[in-house]
């Protein structure tokens, strides 16, 4: 029997495979989708700061990763890995955002490059991998509110105001794109302000902190594991393009933003931790959560508060700025027939996909008892089989579209698009190393994480067996 397949004409096709597109006369709906106001674009600075938070929201959690390896290994681990493993990330999103801007961004390249399926696969492994990831910035949230209030450390205290930011956070992205990008904007100078204050107060107090009394640690993190969290600390660039249609010149917008965002975020590590290392203080006091109490013995307790408001900004940044993201992929594969049309509804003033961001948000709150480095192992897993599809659609376009125009390219032609994904997959490697030992539910991290890759496939089988020629597109309003 031959299982019917959806019509091209019913999918957008900025992000089919390029063997079901219709000739360049026939425009899809995303693709001839209004463009909107001016006013409600993004341009290349509110981009950074929403990339930004995507991907670090400043020094916070870096502190195990000191733990773990020591000042001198953590410094040459945060300065190693954004260029093995977030430039040729930024690179390979440059290029392919760059020539394709839709609406759902890695989902719609993996989609024209390698089809329904893979697109489906891609989609699938970003929404699960975002339940673990976006569990662990209310997480910290509550890590620093703890050191100011240890009050909320006692019951399910933490977990409700967990549960608030996620509320809030939903709320403003409801609100509108322009508001959870000028909100980053802030929340970067706001979160910024303590470290500049340590980075300039360290230089005077060398070998200080030598003999500083710090609260015992319970710490476990070992090397390895600090190189997962500098990983963590160092992923999700391709976030930001799920919002393509809403950013200005997106061909020109998103490989300087890229770029700007990468160097900022490497300095935003390394420089307060090379300033910590001047002060003498061990590096086997640090743990998640430490840097409000460094701020305490650096610069007293004004200084600490600053550093503990600041952790909270970062949670609640990451959190906001990455519901922007995540919440377009069951938009874009509305709008393709792949998922029903009530996740393709459109607020009528901001033009947010509400449901969307309901929904993801009511999956996200189920996993907030997770702990930290447990949440890390699994998204960093999760994340990097769906990274891995990015890159092989990067180098399966050149081959299959290789006329496609592409305002930024990865240098070096066909070698440089294969070669570029090599360091990022190594260290990928050591994910499923350390998965091996984490446990979820009474099996390992990497079981789970299998388990939960297989599911995908189901999925989309049983997607295919409900509606065989794919769910009514959504309509896109004037």
């Amino acid at each position: 029997m031959i299982r019917p397949r959806r019509k091209p004409s019913k999918l957008a096709t900025a992000s089919a495979p390029r063997h079901n597109l219709q000739p360049p006369t026939v425009v899809s709906n995303r693709e001839k989708a209004p463009s909107r106001k001016k006013s409600v674009r993004l341009t290349l600075w509110p981009l950074v700061a929403a990339t930004f938070f995507m991907v670090s929201g400043g020094t916070y959690g870096t502190e195990d990763i000191v733990h773990g390896a020591g000042y001198g290994k953590a410094i040459l681990i945060l300065l190693l890995t954004p260029i093995l493993w977030s430039l040729p990330t930024a690179f390979m999103i440059g290029e392919l955002s760059s020539s394709l801007p839709f609406e759902g961004g890695y989902y719609a390249w993996v989609r024209r490059a390698m089809g329904n399926f893979w697109g489906f696969q891609e989609a699938w492994l970003s929404l699960v991998a975002s339940i673990f990831d976006m569990a662990i910035y209310p997480t910290l949230f509550v890590l620093y509110l703890d050191r100011l209030f240890p009050w909320f450390a006692e019951g399910h205290r933490g977990v409700m105001v967990a549960l608030a930011v996620v509320v809030v956070c939903a709320l403003l992205n409801i609100a509108g794109v322009r508001v959870v990008s000028t909100t980053s904007l802030w929340l970067f100078f706001a979160l910024s302000a303590p470290f500049i204050l340590i980075v300039a107060i360290a230089p005077f107090k060398i070998g200080a902190l030598a003999n500083a009394v710090t609260r015992p640690t319970t710490s476990t993190t070992d090397i390895l594991g600090g190189l997962l969290i500098c990983m963590w600390n160092y992923m999700g660039w391709d976030n930001a393009s799920t919002i393509a249609t809403e950013v200005e010149r997106p061909q020109r917008t998103y490989p300087r933003a890229m770029l700007a965002a990468v160097v900022i975020v490497a300095l935003s590590y390394i420089v307060p931790v090379v300033a910590m290392w001047m002060t003498g203080l061990f590096s086997s006091a640090w743990e998640t959560g430490f840097w409000a109490d460094i701020a305490g013995l650096l610069g007293g307790p004004l200084l600490r508060v600053g550093l503990a408001l600041g952790g909270m900004i970062s949670g609640f940044g990451m959190f906001n700025a990455l519901v922007m993201s995540y919440s377009r992929l069951p938009l874009a594969m509305a709008q393709d027939g792949m998922l029903p049309q009530a996740f393709g509804k459109l607020h009528p003033r901001s033009r947010a996909p509400w449901v969307a961001i309901v929904v993801c948000a009511v999956g996200w709150a189920m996993c907030l008892g997770l702990g930290f480095e447990r949440l890390v192992t699994i998204d960093i897993l999760l994340y990097g089989a769906s990274l891995s599809l990015e890159f092989i659609a990067l180098v399966a376009l050149r081959i299959r579209e290789p006329e496609l125009p592409r305002p930024f390219r990865v240098p070096g032609g066909m070698f440089g698009a294969v070669a570029v994904g090599i360091a990022p997959m190594l260290l990928l490697g050591f994910s499923i190393v350390r998965s091996q030992h984490e446990q979820v539910l009474g099996i390992s991290s990497f079981a789970f994480g299998m388990m939960l890759i297989a599911a995908g496939v189901l999925a989309y089988v049983l997607n295919l067996k409900l509606k065989p020629a794919g769910w009514a597109p959504v309509a896109e309003k004037p």
